[in-house]
């Protein structure tokens, strides 16, 4: 190339699941039977059936092809906010107060883009999902971790967030039900993520896209008291809907916070194409039947998924939530990985060990931070007879 990359480029590096795919696919070609990916959460399921027969009859009409409104469609807009409502119990203005998204991924670049200076904080969970670090340090914002324990439940330990030098820190990212570890949302966690940000003028934003898996009352932190003051929340069509390659997500909060995010986006896209938006409507309004449909297919799947994990004398909640089993290795697993190589985590080598022994991808926790260094994550968006065949396959693992 003959001209140097930008600096904020050299912050980041390939997202972990784009290399690690790449090698899959290499080893592939080698290979009679395919490597079992139990790594992504992808869902692998159907969309609703209303939404596949909306996008392609909104597709054959010649006045669907044009370029849209960077708003969205009020037809959409006002069908997050019947599902906010129906579902969580949350009062939002549709035409101010939500913004749809090409994934809820897109919106954590936007309020990154949108808020952050260089040299602003942002407290990030360690263990916690990679992009709200990468989007952070493509602002050239200052990264602050804070823990989640499991002898905390996964949760911020609030009495040391309080301990923490928070002058400049502007944006919280949280995430309940949490990735990866399955920990369930709280109304008091809720609450008391809502004092804090209140108190130290931080924006709390929860991502949100795990809340109906493998859970029968969803939550959001906007059901809360004080909420719209300062907070925000992303959700998506991804996890819940099977809609994760339709790229349809939101993001709500108060009227000021949403115009400043249409004001990045409108720069970007030329908005979304809209029998995607008006499919996307349709899928919203999917009522109980087909939630507890999906959440017993992934109440199956996790049973398998559990089985995988005592086979390794893994340890897990089998209460989790959300599209992951999580999991921590046990010291003789970490002290054999050690032993292997000193210079990787115990979970990464463990992960690689499967691999080549088994071949089966499931994810080493480092990924989410120097706090998943020991564990290990199984997707559950893998049919059953793909996790019981995985099963069979750890049996005859050597370690």
């Amino acid at each position: 190339m003959i001209i140097k990359a930008a600096k904020r480029v050299a912050t980041v590096e390939e997202y972990y699941f784009s290399r690690k795919l790449a090698q899959i696919e290499q080893m592939n070609l080698a290979r009679e039977e395919k490597i079992i990916n139990l790594g992504i959460g992808a869902p692998d399921g159907m969309p609703p059936k209303q939404a596949v027969e909306r996008l392609c009859a909104d597709a054959m009409c010649s006045n669907t092809h044009a370029y849209q409104s960077y708003k969205g469609t009020p037809e959409l807009r006002k069908a997050f906010a019947e599902w906010y409502s129906r579902h969580y119990g949350v009062t939002l203005d549709w035409a101010s107060e939500i913004q749809p998204l090409i994934g809820s991924k897109e919106g954590i670049l936007l309020l990154s883009m949108a808020l952050l200076d260089e040299g602003d904080k942002v407290l990030v969970p360690n263990p916690g999902y990679p992009t709200y670090t990468s989007a952070s340090k493509l602002t050239g914002a200052e990264i602050v971790n804070y823990p989640l324990r499991e002898d905390n439940g996964w949760y911020p330990d609030f009495e040391a967030l309080e301990k923490m030098e928070l002058e400049g820190v502007k944006i919280m990212w949280v995430n309940y039900p949490n990735m990866p570890t399955g920990a369930p949302a709280t109304r008091e966690v809720y609450r008391r993520l809502i004092e804090f940000g209140r108190r130290h003028n931080i924006l709390i934003v929860n991502d949100n896209p795990y809340s109906f898996v493998l859970n029968d009352k969803p939550l959001s932190i906007l059901a809360e008291a004080g909420a719209m003051e300062c907070c925000a929340e992303l959700n998506s069509l991804s996890k819940a809907h099977n809609m994760s390659g339709w790229r349809v997500g939101m993001i709500a909060g108060a009227k000021e916070l949403i115009e400043l995010v249409l004001r990045v986006k409108s720069n970007m896209d030329s908005g979304m194409f809209r029998p995607l938006q008006t499919a996307a409507a349709e899928a919203l309004a999917c009522d109980k039947e087909w939630y507890e449909e999906l959440n017993g297919e992934y109440a199956a799947r996790k049973e398998i998924a559990s089985q995988i994990f005592d086979l390794l004398d893994v340890s897990y909640n089998p209460q989790s939530q959300g599209l992951f089993l999580w999991g921590r290795l046990p010291e003789p697993l970490i002290e054999r990985a050690h032993s292997i190589d000193p210079d990787k985590c115990a979970a990464e080598v463990i992960s690689d060990i499967i691999l080549e022994q088994c071949g089966v991808f499931i994810t080493p926790g480092f990924i989410f931070g120097s706090a998943g260094r020991n564990y290990l994550r199984i997707s559950l968006c893998a049919n059953r007879a793909t996790l019981q065949r995985v099963v069979e396959k750890i049996k005859t693992l050597k370690l």
